[in-house]
Parts: structure tokens; C-alpha cells; sequence
């Protein structure tokens, strides 16, 4: 599958992985018998979404997928992107990735993709239209959106972060709470929650700056870039 070829470089095997899903401009050099053609998540259909709040949803779905492109052929590829650093995950049937799309390089096409919804909750409570509204503030606030990208299925996919990365093994008796902003990615039964503590103080400016919070619970990995700088 994917190979690192050093700390900010990948090179494939297209072939021998059945197709590469790769972010657009990813591409670095290619030898072989190579096509590229634009990629799209199975459903992310342009102009999907409603009225008022699923007319919201529909726009933040779709920003959250970045454009892709499929490579198929035969030869060698090598990927790479802005000089940042690259991790490779393998997966195993059973397992899921879950991984902000600005912060995934590449993955084997044969992988299931989705979009997925990040709970978020506060002091009144969490589901419906208040805590779709209150998951669109807090992605506002913290560029962690309402949505992330889902990959399962056996196979492999390429993670990007800014000053490298931390694997936080998750399953202990307590959540591990990670800013929102230096969240990769989670691999494994983890469930993530955006939890908001959002005051008066907070909302001026002049309260902690550790408002809003991503509680990971379950059993797997969280990844985490040493940065908070957005990708």
C-alpha cells in the first residue's frame, strides 16, 4: 500500500492498491501508466440540501469534503502536500477512520467513504435543531465542523498535521479531550463529542480560550498534530 518515502513524502503502488483517492494538487510525480479523473464521495451530489437548517447542513456537508482525485492504472505515484507531515493508518475490516478532510492526503480507493455528523452538546442538552445550530457555532469558532469524513472497509489512507504527530491511545476509564483545532483523526471504536462551555465571558473574548472541547471515549487511537494551525 502506501509506503513513506520520508517524513512529508508517500509513494503507492496504484495497481497493486486498486486505485488511489487523493486531495487535489497531492500528486507530486507518477511513473507508469497512470489516469487521473475527478473524484466524488458516493452521495455529496451538488446543491443536496433543503430549507432553512438542512439547507445548512447540506453546505456544511459538502465543505467538508475536499476535491479529490482517483488514480488507476498501472506504476508508481508519489503524494505529498504543503511540506506537511504525512502518517499512514492500515485498516482493518471492523474498524472506522474517522478524519477531518483537510487533514487526509490520500487512501485506497476500495475503501467505503462517508460523511458523518460530530455530536456536539453543551449545558442545555445536545440533539435536534439546537444542537445542529449549536455544532454550526462551535465549528464556526473552533474550524471543527458539524461533519468529518468516515472511511471503513480494509485498506489504507495517508493523515497530514502540522509539526507531526501524537497517538493518544483511547480506553481508559476517562475521555481523552483534545482541542479541536489539533484534532487529526480517530481510528477504531472511538466515539467523538464536541462539548461547548460556552459563557458570557467567552463569547466577549475574555474567557479561557479552552471553551469548546472534543471528548473522545471508546477504544482505539486519536491523532493529534503538534500545532494548532489549520490545514
Amino acid at each position: 500500500m502506501f509506503e513513506k518515502v520520508n517524513g512529508k513524502v508517500v509513494k503507492v503502488d496504484v495497481g497493486m492498491a486498486g486505485g488511489v483517492v487523493a486531495r487535489n494538487g497531492a500528486m507530486l510525480f507518477y511513473t507508469g501508466d497512470i489516469s487521473f479523473a475527478p473524484h466524488q464521495i458516493p452521495g455529496m451530489a451538488p446543491g443536496m440540501g433543503g430549507g432553512g437548517i438542512m439547507r445548512m447542513a447540506g453546505q456544511m456537508m459538502a465543505g467538508e469534503h475536499e476535491r479529490t482525485m482517483l488514480a488507476t492504472g498501472n506504476g508508481q505515484v508519489h503524494y505529498g502536500f504543503a511540506g506537511l507531515e504525512v502518517h499512514v493508518v492500515q485498516l482493518q475490516p471492523g474498524a472506522v477512520l474517522r478524519v477531518e478532510a483537510s487533514r487526509l492526503l490520500a487512501n485506497t480507493a476500495a475503501l467505503q467513504s462517508s460523511i458523518v455528523s460530530v455530536m456536539s452538546s453543551g449545558g442545555g442538552g445536545g440533539g435536534g435543531l439546537m444542537g445542529a445550530l449549536r455544532g454550526a457555532a462551535s465549528g464556526a469558532l473552533t474550524g471543527q465542523g458539524m461533519f468529518t469524513t468516515q472511511l471503513s472497509g480494509q485498506g489504507a489512507a495517508v493523515l497530514l498535521a502540522h509539526g507531526g504527530f501524537l497517538e493518544l491511545p483511547v480506553g481508559g476509564p476517562n475521555p481523552i479531550v483534545v482541542d479541536p483545532q489539533a484534532f487529526v483523526a480517530a481510528y477504531g471504536n472511538v466515539q467523538t463529542e464536541l462539548k461547548t462551555a460556552l459563557s458570557w465571558r467567552d463569547a466577549v473574548g475574555r474567557g479561557s480560550g479552552e471553551a469548546m472541547q472534543l471528548h473522545c471515549v471508546g477504544q482505539g487511537v486519536v491523532y493529534v498534530q503538534a500545532s494548532e494551525e489549520k490545514l
